[in-house]
């Protein structure tokens, strides 16, 4: 059955070359992070990154770019960062969010978003470099003020060009690019964390493994039964006479699926539970006490070993599935276009009242859809309260859970492309 679909997909041209399209740009994606920033010594990089349990993640999101301090080291956080802000403006301010009505308010936007990522590139791009330079570890040589820029110059620039790759991935139509940069990093990962999970084996460890095992199933299936779960609802068409034939009068459905923003919630939990302990980083050696001090405690509260870490990252995960999909899903929208072609829910007044149910309905089933979510985000880790000597569990359960989200989402994105050629055919 998978060979036939494989196959299938092969045989039409332009699905075949988006495909080819879109790894041929991961590939170039993985080659740009293995090009290091001239100046670091890789040893000690990698020896701190290892250190540092909140880089390490980071790292991990940046397909090892960081550790390597490659011309990608940033990744494409700075872009989350910049759409998570342009987001929540559009929640505040009204002009915004009318603009998110309409397909070129949203392209001034998507517009604005790219230009707000290259002063925010340059400035966590300035701040990783000051935390490696105030390293114990001596990672960076003595840089001076044009080595310093040149880096900038560099890393930002780098940060803007995996951009430019994930919205061309994007733009063909088979998942979401930014999603699928941070899978490919995630993945290019595992050979390495399999064998130092096979080298340092220790029978002893044997049901903690099991565990770990159970629970990767668990978040594999949950994540599975979340983005298939949907509500359908019941739509009418009135019959219309058109030219002496009678159209409409069918019974159909409106799909609306308890988990509407797919990935992104995770990837945004992710990058603001991350954002403040790394912040706090440059001021652990401040020369004013109490801001030392302060950082550290931010370092130590934020520890992805600690509850308050657990609980952030639910509550994130929880509010930003209510916030996305209130970005993707317009009720109003949907109402007006059902009106249009003469559609309506039984029992329910077209216009307002279709909008209003709709939006009803949509909250209730993303309410669990978001908490499902958020249980699942949190389990591995969880676990490792019960099972603390195992140190990859933070790293493999939000790394399992983007991974899986991302592989659902490809799945169905081609799947929907060849059911449409199909129909195209006919």
């Amino acid at each position: 059955m998978m060979i036939n679909k494989i196959l299938q997909i092969w045989k039409i041209k332009d699905l075949r070359k988006n495909i080819l399209f879109i790894l041929g740009m991961l590939v170039i994606f993985r080659l740009a992070a293995h090009i290091p920033v001239p100046g670091a010594d890789s040893g000690a990089l990698k020896k701190f990154f290892g250190e540092t349990q909140v880089l390490g993640l980071l790292n991990i999101f940046s397909g090892g770019g960081m550790e390597n301090f490659s011309i990608v080291m940033m990744g494409i956080a700075p872009y989350i960062t910049s759409s998570i802000i342009f987001q929540l403006l559009a929640m505040i301010i009204p002009a915004l969010e009318e603009m998110q009505k309409e397909e070129t308010g949203r392209q001034k936007i998507n517009m604005w978003t790219r230009w707000f990522t290259v002063p925010l590139a340059a400035l966590q791009a300035f701040g990783m470099i000051t935390i490696l330079r105030n390293s114990p570890a001596s990672i960076l040589r003595e840089v001076t003020v044009f080595d310093l820029l040149s880096m900038i110059v560099v890393i930002t620039a780098g940060t803007i060009f995996l951009m430019w790759i994930g919205e061309m991935i994007t733009e063909k139509k088979i998942g979401n690019g930014i999603s699928i940069l941070i899978f490919s990093g995630i993945v290019a990962n595992l050979p390495q964390k399999i064998s130092q999970t096979i080298v340092n084996y220790n029978s002893s460890d044997l049901f903690t493994f099991i565990a770990f095992a159970i629970i990767a199933i668990i978040t594999v299936v949950g994540v599975v039964y979340i983005t298939e779960a949907q509500r359908n609802i019941p739509v009418q068409y009135a019959k219309q006479i058109r030219g002496g034939r009678m159209y409409g009068g069918t019974a159909t459905h409106l799909p609306l699926r308890v988990n509407m923003a797919g990935v992104i919630p995770i990837i945004f939990a992710i990058s603001v539970v991350l954002f403040p302990p790394m912040i706090a980083q440059f001021f652990t050696h401040a020369k004013t006490q109490w801001i030392a001090n302060f950082a550290v405690w931010v370092q130590e509260i934020f520890n992805p070993n600690g509850v308050f870490y657990l609980i952030a990252y639910f509550v994130l995960v929880f509010a930003f599935t209510f916030f996305y999909t209130e970005v993707v899903f317009h009720p109003t929208q949907i109402s007006e276009n059902l009106q249009k072609q003469g559609g309506f829910i039984p029992g329910i007044r077209p216009g307002k009242h279709t909008s209003d149910y709709l939006a009803n309905t949509t909250y209730k089933i993303i309410f669990v859809g978001a908490l499902f979510l958020g249980i699942i985000a949190i389990l591995p880790l969880l676990l490792k309260f019960v099972f603390p000597n195992i140190q990859s569990l933070v790293v493999g359960g939000t790394s399992l859970l983007i991974v899986v989200a991302v592989v659902i989402e490809l799945v169905k994105q081609i799947e929907s492309q060849l059911t449409m050629r199909e129909y195209e055919t006919k």
